[in-house]
């Protein structure tokens, strides 16, 4: 079981901002930028093009949705999309707030926020979808 099938059993807390019967979308607890979500598929899978075509489409819907109202919630230029699927091996998508490239650098430094911080964050977003 992955650290995300944990946080969709409710096994471990996590700062949401939206969710369906198939899907959540959560902010990313390293983010790189404020508002850094992740948007995954309740099914545990662990790569993309795995899913099968109902839950891989549904997943870029929900996250289309979430990103609209993540984009009103925290003003940027472009909400950034990545699919890399390394880390966790759970389907995720990162959405983050961007306005030059090197903010989707992840490389960089993690944002090292605090949990009033995160809290004010989700409750923007969620204020927004």
């Amino acid at each position: 079981m992955t650290i995300f099938s944990k946080i969709v059993a409710g096994e471990i807390p996590a700062y949401k901002v939206a969710e369906t019967a198939h899907y959540l979308a959560f902010l990313d607890i390293n983010p790189l930028t404020e508002g850094h979500l992740l948007v995954i598929p309740k099914k545990e899978v662990d790569y993309i093009f795995d899913l099968d075509d109902e839950t891989y489409l549904g997943l870029q819907q929900f996250a289309k949705t979430i990103a609209i109202g993540l984009k009103k919630a925290m003003p940027c230029n472009r909400i950034g999309v990545v699919v890399m699927g390394l880390d966790v091996p759970h389907v995720h998508i990162h959405l983050i707030p961007m306005n030059v490239a090197n903010d989707m650098n992840f490389a960089k430094p993690k944002l090292n926020l605090n949990k009033e911080e995160f809290i004010a964050i989700a409750e923007k977003i969620k204020a927004n979808l």
